[in-house]
């Protein structure tokens, strides 16, 4: 959503055009990020100009985490590291349990530290705690007094316990299917009539064309006008600027 919708907290101005355009169409959001509950994330909409979404309709990396690790195993145990968002989403479905958990789940966020890394090594090599993270991202763009800022994602947090363990993670969110899957069940539509919008190509394009659906790139994040393509990444059926090129080219 950050660089597609917004930076930071200002909204970017094709977005407000372009959602406004969609409202009467099914559409729902899915994010890697895990930091903050769906509840936070439409009332951030909603300050910036947005209409507030129904959270329902937001589906984040934390939220299916928890789906996944419930229909592992209902009622699982679990050592998590990470923000409000997937400490919330783990509790609704798990108990924690850092003495004997099933699983070490790593997100995003600050807070990780020595005796955490210890602790999760230590599951991971002597109990058989499975490692799941979040999100495959490396880093991410965020906004910190008003200056953008790159932080580690979960991919670079999740790297510690690999190296320590030599256990590779379950990875759940993009470009990996579940997000959205869970996004269009709850639409009610599948991949064949469904267009994922993303700014990121080896996540948000990558894994929408692995399930048939229709991709639209707009270049208002990281992934810049005039940056070459990843060789190893498909082509999106556009390649655009930004979201207001996409409305016309929808014509919305």
């Amino acid at each position: 959503m950050d660089g597609v919708l917004y930076h930071g907290e200002r909204a970017l101005p094709a977005a407000l055009t372009f959602m406004r355009a969609l409202a009467e169409r099914p559409h729902a959001f899915i994010t890697n990020n895990p930091i903050l509950p769906p509840s936070r994330i439409a009332d951030k909409l909603e300050r910036m100009g947005f209409e507030r979404p129904d959270e329902r309709l937001i589906v984040t990396s934390a939220e299916a985490t928890a789906d996944w690790l419930s229909e592992r195993k209902p009622r699982f145990r679990y050592f998590a590291v990470g923000a409000d968002g997937l400490q919330l989403a783990l509790a609704e479905q798990g108990l924690e349990d850092p003495e004997r958990a099933d699983f070490v789940v790593v997100g995003e966020g600050p807070g990780i530290d020595f005796e955490q890394l210890t602790r999760g090594i230590n599951l991971i090599l002597k109990q058989g705690a499975r490692l799941v993270v979040t999100n495959p991202d490396t880093s991410v763009d965020a906004t910190l007094n008003g200056e953008h800022r790159v932080l580690p994602g979960g991919g670079a947090l999740v790297a510690p316990f690999v190296m320590a363990t030599g256990v590779e993670p379950v990875v759940i969110g993009k470009p990996e299917p579940l997000l959205y899957r869970m996004a269009m069940a709850r639409i009610g539509h599948t991949a064949d009539d469904c267009l994922m919008i993303g700014d990121r190509p080896d996540t948000d394009i990558a894994g929408a064309v692995k399930l048939g659906m229709s991709t639209a790139l707009v270049r208002t994040g990281r992934f810049a006008p005039g940056e070459p393509w990843p060789e190893d990444v498909p082509r999106p059926d556009w390649d655009l600027v930004d979201l207001d090129e996409l409305r016309k080219r929808l014509g919305l």
